[in-house]
């Protein structure tokens, strides 16, 4: 037992450490067109929120619109740094992840 022991290499020496490639830089931000109706901005940027919102949802594994509650929603946009969506926007969230299938 002994000799195995003083034989063998420890773990982390014989595994080695895992390449995590540096994640991709976003692209740049573009400036929205001036000149549309506010409602255009308004419902603009409430569809890339849900967007953002539903990509997240199906990362961490929320296949089903009917698993995707208010709440979990919620929790999800909190863990991420946005403001708390409205109504609508949950909506909208479940709409893409149910035609997304």
């Amino acid at each position: 037992m002994a000799v195995a022991a003083a034989t063998t290499e420890p773990l982390d020496r014989q595994l080695p450490m895992p390449f995590h490639p540096p994640l991709p830089t976003p692209p740049a931000k573009k400036r929205l067109p001036a000149g549309r109706p506010r409602e255009w901005y308004v419902s603009h940027n409430r569809r890339l929120k849900a967007m953002r919102l539903a990509i997240a949802l199906l990362d961490n594994g929320v296949y089903q619109p009917t698993s995707a509650g208010n709440h979990k929603i919620r929790t999800t946009a909190e863990r991420l740094g946005m403001r708390p969506p409205s109504d609508t926007t949950c909506r909208m969230v479940r709409a893409l992840i149910r035609y997304g299938r």
